[in-house]
């Protein structure tokens, strides 16, 4: 593999496993909240239970997450240094401000949160973990607004080969922004949703008394969460769709394997192609409905794949000659990744909307089968996740700034094929390490925590005597 495959290779391996964390710990925040409020509101004492076991689970993950988003401040500096010079004076702003803002605000009143049950008033006890849902939402808004300039740059100037910023207010108003935040939000939403759905399934089965009552509570909660969510990241990401014809086309015609233009477009059902010469072995297409999603109409020009990489080459024939390739790699991924991110969130639609109709007809908490089919769908959100990443990354390529600096470019110049398989496999290795570790403490206590009223295990005995609590 040549050293740009390696590198890529790299940072996807570490930014996907760092981001099975970052939705999970976005939605449970907001549910712990939730169940809180419930709490508060209400003086339930079965919801300040189910608050404190979903929150023991959202620090396990907030933790892990913590720990593996710290190596991708490294990687830009050490193997992408030459991006990091050309996009620093503008990918580094909105980076300190979520350092210093949104994690501040995060890191400090989960603290309180913690530490300060039964010490705070209720309602200041209440309002501590509300800031913390709302700053993990900011963290990822501030990172959300640093790719978004990456996939559409806006707010600068080239100062001596280098991207300088010229207006903040462009950058922080990006129009890619007001598509990807929401989708990538309300997807992680839908991750917290169904983590919770498929937990309290399991132990709603073996549950008795009252912990089956929490469990079934916990188990609607999830659902409503989820499929809330879905339908808002799947309307947000049909209005992306749209948006990206206009600034990203190749992508979307990445995502639709659609190599000639077509007016109107057929949206792809199933295909396979032949990447060596650019056509297609099988496929099968639903006529107009390409054009319908993209301008809602059944008539419209959608670009194709060989028609927009020779009008790059024209673009772009003064910088990069007149003979480069602009078609992104592994096409079949793309479109691939693309059916996998909408596939298995019509599916999570379909459990959710029909989890719910069993529980309208107060037939959920007997309907073993479904639940018995609940655990395995923790999966789905996580799959969506990724598959949606790769193909917002994989579909910008070959550009690691759309129009402005190829992925090949970004390297670091004196990388070399051993320096990238040693840190790769490291990485590898100690993040397989640690997701056993991370995975082996959520299973342990989500399949048998006791829902009880302890945030923090109790102090050893010493003596027979049970020490005093230290919090």
């Amino acid at each position: 593999m040549e050293v740009v495959d390696l590198a890529r290779l790299q940072f996807a391996v570490t930014t996907l496993y760092h981001y099975i964390f970052v939705p999970l710990t976005i939605g449970l925040s907001l549910i712990v909240a939730v169940m809180q409020t419930q709490y508060v509101r209400t003086g339930d004492e079965g919801y300040k239970r189910m608050t404190k076991f979903w929150g023991k689970l959202f620090l396990i993950n907030f933790a892990m997450g913590v720990v593996t988003g710290i190596v991708q401040e490294f990687q830009f500096g050490m193997g992408w240094s030459e991006y990091s010079r050309f996009v620093g004076d503008i990918f580094g702003a909105p980076l300190a401000i979520e350092a210093l803002m949104a994690f501040f605000i995060e890191s400090t009143f989960i603290g309180l949160w913690i530490f300060g049950w039964d010490k705070l008033p209720k309602r200041i006890h209440l309002v501590s973990i509300w800031l913390v849902a709302f700053a993990t939402t900011l963290s990822s808004l501030w990172i959300l607004i640093a790719n978004s300039w990456m996939q559409n740059p806006v707010g600068y100037e080239i100062v001596n080969g280098r991207a300088q910023m010229n207006d903040f207010g462009a950058v922080i108003t990006n129009p890619n922004i007001f598509y990807q935040f929401p989708h990538v939000v309300f997807g992680a939403f839908a991750t917290g949703g169904f983590f919770v759905v498929a937990i309290s399934g399991y132990r709603l089965l073996r549950a008795q008394g009252d912990e089956r009552v929490q469990f079934l509570r916990s188990l609607k909660i999830g659902l409503v969460f989820g499929l809330a969510s879905i339908v808002v990241t799947m309307g947000v990401g049909h209005l992306g769709g749209q948006f990206m014809l206009e600034k990203q086309p190749m992508k979307l015609a990445a995502a639709e394997a659609l190599w000639e233009s077509e007016s109107p477009a057929s949206l792809s059902f199933f295909q396979i192609g032949n990447e060596a010469d650019r056509t297609s072995i099988i496929n099968i297409r639903i006529p107009s409905l390409l054009s319908f999603l993209t301008y809602n109409k059944f008539d419209g020009m959608v670009p194709g794949i060989n028609d927009l990489n020779a009008a790059y080459q024209q673009e772009f024939a003064d910088t990069y000659g007149p003979n480069a390739d602009y078609v992104p790699p592994m096409i079949w991924m793309i479109y691939w990744s693309f059916r996998a991110m909408v596939g298995f969130g019509i599916l999570m639609s379909l459990i959710a909307i029909f989890g719910l109709f069993l529980s309208w007809r107060n037939r959920l908490q007997n309907a073993k089968w479904f639940l018995l089919l609940l655990p395995f769908t923790i999966v789905l959100p996580y799959i969506a996740n990724g598959t949606g990443w790769m193909m917002t990354e994989l579909g910008r390529q070959p550009w690691i700034v759309q129009g402005l600096m190829r992925t090949e470019q970004g390297l670091s110049p004196n990388l070399t094929p051993t320096d990238l398989w040693i840190s790769l496999i490291g990485f590898t290795l100690v993040y397989g390490a640690l997701a056993v570790a991370d995975f082996y403490l959520l299973w342990k206590y989500a399949s048998s925590g006791r829902v009880s009223d302890e945030m923090l295990p109790n102090p050893p005995q010493t003596d027979g005597l049970q020490l005093e609590k230290a919090y």
